[in-house]
């Protein structure tokens, strides 16, 4: 039986925040509507579980069933990068795009 890792059962917030923006971008760099049903996936799963609604701010480790495998929301690995830069860069994909 292969090695099972702690993590292979998890999503992690920074590939969530990062798949968020290459959807994105593939869509408005080609116009093909699977990478805007992709980004709308991806978007609506990771605003719909990574997010503490009582606390603020993403939940850094979830189990693949959405659950929170820690309610830390930071510490060495989780700091304010991907999150922040997530909002921006798509901001500015969609700033002057035409839905």
């Amino acid at each position: 039986k292969p090695v099972q890792e702690y993590w292979h059962d998890m999503k992690f917030w920074w590939p969530q925040a990062e798949a968020i923006i290459a959807t994105l971008l593939a869509f408005t760099l080609t116009g093909d509507p699977k990478y805007a049903a992709w980004h709308r996936q991806v978007h609506d799963w990771a605003h719909r579980h990574f997010p503490d609604p009582g606390q603020g701010e993403w939940f850094g480790y979830l189990h693949r069933d959405g659950s929170a495998s820690s309610t830390l929301k930071g510490n060495l690995w989780k700091g304010p990068f991907h999150i922040p830069r997530m909002q921006l860069v798509c901001w500015q994909l969609l700033e002057g795009f035409s839905l």
